[in-house]
Order: structure tokens, then C-alpha cells, then sequence
């Protein structure tokens, strides 16, 4: 599947001239995914006139398929436990200076009401890999418990989840607890690595991890999400193995991941890999493997976390970002308690609750999104697909995401954000050209203020 020798390979070529920069770009921007050899270009680019021609590139696909609206959610930890020993994560399972705890259903539906009356929608389930009698059972018995959550206006419409390898079986009851993305990340492609920082566990085993996405599709759950930990590699030999990764899956599956994830490693309680990544990636060289990924996979969604900074999440947004977490806690507990020391995974770098993040969203010209329709409607996998890759998926997206964010204004926003919001919405309906979608959209933007909810196309 990851071919190293063929990756280095690219890499050792000299750096293209701008005329074939300036082709591969051209081929973005006409919605076709980029050959291997032509993200291993990209990757190349260092001058700052061209790279600011890849910015401007990957901005403008970003809003040609996907429109100038962010995808909101907030992850929920419900465990630490785990019986891996990662050298970069403190819930490695050696790791004596973390507080170990896993939350029970009640405390799960007490984080999910919190989370909802932040105003979120939508959840990422992480847990680490270990559960309460080694009962996969817990997991979903989790995400049964998310769903039942409610806090008198709102309830979470989509759980995505964050969670350990699972055999073909287990997958399938996966499928049935109503999910949507089911993310897994390699964290390095690269073996030699890979091996040196995952001293023990089953997350040792390379092999396996790298192919349990095989899995998921197997068992028909056709909505993955993949992503690399940014620091513990060279960049670019990560991201062209994602890329191998990519072209495998659609060619054994005709279908690549829905979202992909770009964390940076952060320092962790009790990890001094993480206090020192053996392969620091810059803040431009950060940026500019978001817009390398926009171009090589114009259609395919890309996540920033909380992880970083509120600075570099505002220059980041431009560069083809169509999903974000906000108002974050990365411990257990963290939302309804105010958090226990030592019990988050990593530091955080933007520590601004859902509100501020929205009022900043909204001030730099995007509309924010707790869109969950094409999951509910069954637009995932090759069916989302057939709609993203010509651009058409905006059509639906943001008839969803005013609807949604008009919600969030109704039910939970500051005054600012309010005003601000009903502008851009208002801006935004003048500018669909579909008169039916216009209509669909203007009718159900007066049911919400009526009270009506949960209204999507």
C-alpha cells in the first residue's frame, strides 16, 4: 500500500519550473485530483511568490465545491484509558502522570447537555483503546446515550467517532448505531517511525492499523476519515503516503475518505516526544500542506483542531479547511466539570468558547455550518462523492448551514454574533441563483424563527 522507496524517490527530483506548477494548479482548479508525482511538486514549491499562488489556488477550490461556509463540531472524550504505550500521547498506558478515568453513561449525557447548550450539533466520540470490562459494548452504549441528550432546544443529529481498530463484526454494529464518519488516523506512514513510537500495545502492529479503513468499507461503513500527527516525520513523506494511501482505497473500493485530519503534535503530560517532535513542522510549511491537500484532493474535507492556535486557525481557514472543532476539551469530564488536571490528552492551542470562534468565523466572511443532512439523507460515500466532485454539493451545503446557523442564532448566540449573522445570512440568500433553493431556504428560515427545527434538504 505505502510505497517508501517510490516516495523518496519523488522527492529526491529537482524542483519543477513555475509553468508546471502553474499546469498542476490549473488541473485543481478544474476539480481533478492530483497524480502522486504532481503532489510531490507542489510539496516542492519554496519560493513565496508561488507558494502564495498555491494559497490563492486551494482557496478558490475550497469555495468552488464546498462554498465559504465551516463545518462545526466539539469532541467528546469519554475515556483515557488505553493499554498502548505511544511515545507522543499521554494516555499512553505508562504514562504515570496522567489521572485515569472513564465516564459512565450518566456523565456521558451530562458532557453531551453541556456540549449542547454551547449550541453544538455535532460530535466526535474519542475514547482511547482500552474500555470498562473490555466491553466494545461501551462504545455503543456511548453513542446511544450521545443521542438520547437533550437540553430543551436541541440534541446532537450526528455522532462521528474516534476510536480504536475494530474487526469486521464489530463494524457493522458500528454501522447500526447510527454513526457518520468512523476516523482512524496512521499518525506516521512511515514504518520505521511508526515502530519507534509505538513501543508496545496493539497499536504497535503497523500492518493492522493501516488496514482497518479496509475494513470499514468492508462492513459497508463508507464514511472514513483519515489523518497524520504532523511532527513525528518528514511532511512531505507523510503526505504523499496519504496520498498512496487515497489511491489504494479507491482503487480496491472505487471511494477515498470523506474527511482528512491535519494535527500538528502537541505537548503532552508525561511525553517528552511531544515536548521536542523529532520533525517540527513550521507554521508555513503547516499552511502549506493544507493547501497541497485541497489541490491533490479538491473534493475531500479537510479538519483543523483546537489544536492550534487562534492565529494560525484564521490563516489556516483560507487554505481549503471545510471543518472545524470549537469550544474543545480533550479530557474526560472536561466540559461538565471544568476539567481535572492531568487528564487531557494534549494542550490546546485555541482555548475560546463556540460563541467567540462563531463571532470570528462570521467576521472573516465564513457562515457557519452544524449541517448534518447528507447523513441523514444517505448522501455519503460514493453518493456524496458524485456530488462533490463537480462542485455540485454546495447546492445542498448551504441551504443546510444558514438553516442551521439561523438555529444556533435563535436558540444560543451573544447579540453580537446575532446581528452579525443575520446579515450574512440575509447576504447569503441574495446570492443563491437557484429560485427554488432560494425560496426552500427563505420559507424555512421563517419556520425557525417560528420555532420549527431540525429542517434540512
Amino acid at each position: 500500500m505505502i510505497n517508501g522507496n517510490k516516495i523518496n524517490a519523488l522527492l529526491k527530483e529537482k524542483e519543477p519550473d513555475k509553468k508546471w506548477i502553474r499546469d498542476i494548479v490549473q488541473k485543481s482548479l478544474d476539480k481533478r485530483r492530483l497524480s502522486l508525482k504532481e503532489t510531490a511538486a507542489l510539496l516542492s514549491v519554496s519560493d513565496t511568490e508561488t507558494l502564495e499562488e498555491l494559497f490563492l489556488a486551494a482557496k478558490k477550490v475550497k469555495e468552488e465545491i464546498y462554498g465559504n461556509r465551516l463545518v462545526i463540531f466539539a469532541p467528546l472524550y469519554i475515556s483515557n484509558l488505553c493499554k498502548n504505550d505511544c511515545l507522543y500521547c499521554a494516555f499512553r498506558s505508562t504514562n504515570k502522570e496522567v489521572d485515569r478515568c472513564f465516564l459512565s453513561m450518566l456523565q456521558i449525557k451530562q458532557e453531551t447537555e453541556a456540549i449542547l447548550k454551547a449550541g453544538q450539533k455535532r460530535i466526535l466520540l474519542v475514547a482511547g483503546e482500552s474500555y470498562p470490562n473490555d466491553s466494545f459494548q461501551y462504545i455503543l452504549d456511548a453513542i446511544k446515550t450521545v443521542y438520547s441528550a437533550r437540553d430543551g432546544k436541541n440534541n446532537i443529529r450526528r455522532v462521528n467517532v474516534n476510536i480504536a481498530p475494530l474487526n469486521i463484526d464489530q463494524f457493522k454494529e458500528l454501522k447500526k448505531s447510527g454513526i457518520g464518519t468512523y476516523q482512524l488516523f496512521q499518525e506516521t506512514y512511515h514504518k520505521e517511525t511508526y515502530e519507534k513510537m509505538h513501543v508496545k500495545g496493539p497499536k504497535a502492529d503497523y500492518e493492522k492499523r493501516i488496514n482497518t479503513i479496509d475494513k470499514a468499507f468492508e462492513a459497508e461503513i463508507d464514511d472514513v476519515g483519515l489523518g497524520v500527527l504532523f511532527g513525528l516525520y518528514d511532511y512531505k513523506f507523510e503526505v504523499l503516503a496519504l496520498m498512496m494511501h487515497i489511491e489504494y482505497l479507491e482503487k480496491k473500493f472505487g471511494l477515498g475518505p470523506h474527511t482528512l485530519s491535519v494535527p500538528r503534535l502537541e505537548p503532552a503530560i508525561g511525553s517528552s516526544v511531544s515536548l521536542k517532535p523529532p520533525y517540527p513542522v513550521s507554521d508555513i510549511d503547516f499552511k502549506k500542506i493544507i493547501a497541497v491537500l485541497r489541490l491533490s484532493v479538491p473534493y475531500t474535507g479537510i479538519i483543523l483542531s483546537t489544536r492550534e492556535t487562534p492565529e494560525i486557525r484564521r490563516e489556516s481557514f483560507s487554505l481549503g479547511i471545510s471543518q472545524i472543532s470549537a469550544g474543545s476539551r480533550t479530557n474526560p469530564g472536561g466540559y461538565s466539570d471544568g476539567g481535572i488536571e492531568n487528564r487531557e490528552q494534549f494542550s490546546l492551542g485555541d482555548h475560546r468558547q463556540l460563541d467567540e470562534v462563531i463571532l470570528d468565523v462570521c467576521r472573516m466572511g465564513y457562515i457557519p455550518s452544524f449541517c448534518t443532512g447528507c447523513y441523514r439523507l444517505g448522501r455519503t460515500g460514493l453518493d456524496f462523492m458524485e456530488l462533490a466532485k463537480p462542485g455540485e454539493i454546495k447546492n445542498k451545503c448551504l441551504p443546510n448551514a444558514l438553516i442551521s446557523f439561523k438555529e444556533y442564532i435563535c436558540d444560543y448566540a451573544s447579540e453580537d454574533v446575532k446581528i452579525l449573522g443575520d446579515k450574512m445570512i440575509l447576504d447569503s440568500i441574495d446570492k443563491i441563483k437557484n429560485e427554488n433553493i432560494k425560496k426552500f431556504v427563505i420559507n424555512s428560515l421563517g419556520n425557525v424563527e417560528q420555532g420549527a427545527r431540525d429542517i434540512y434538504c
